[in-house]
């Protein structure tokens, strides 16, 4: 439910939506998309409340470098001239159905170099 709704974010933003659910060895990538400038790597998060925080918070440094390290295998596999992004698309529904509460998409949320966005 939620990586559909990220999906049409980012494609009502004008993405096309290169792969979904990548998998390599050591990580998952939820979506990879791509505009002029960028291919991004995006990381959905859903929840049904804020009681244990923004979901994007859960996106600890430790997925981080697994989501960095499968979008360089992935690069690694494709031709891409596009400069890569790392995003977060944190969405939250209402509390027992599948309504958006809302959804919050944090564009270059973490980078190679260590820089975090703040959530």
């Amino acid at each position: 439910m939620g990586e559909d709704a990220a999906e049409r974010l980012l494609v009502r933003k004008g993405y096309q939506i290169i792969a979904r659910n990548y998998r390599a060895p050591g990580g998952e990538i939820d979506i990879i998309a791509g505009d002029k400038e960028f291919i991004v790597f995006a990381e959905v998060k859903t929840r049904n409340s804020l009681s244990v925080g923004r979901p994007s918070a859960w996106v600890d440094p430790a997925k981080q470098k697994r989501i960095m390290n499968t979008a360089f295998q992935f690069l690694q596999e494709k031709d891409c001239a596009l400069q890569p992004r790392f995003d977060v698309i944190e969405i939250v529904l209402e509390k027992g159905t599948d309504h958006i509460v809302y959804i919050r998409h944090i564009e270059n949320a973490f980078s190679q170099s260590g820089d975090y966005a703040v959530f």
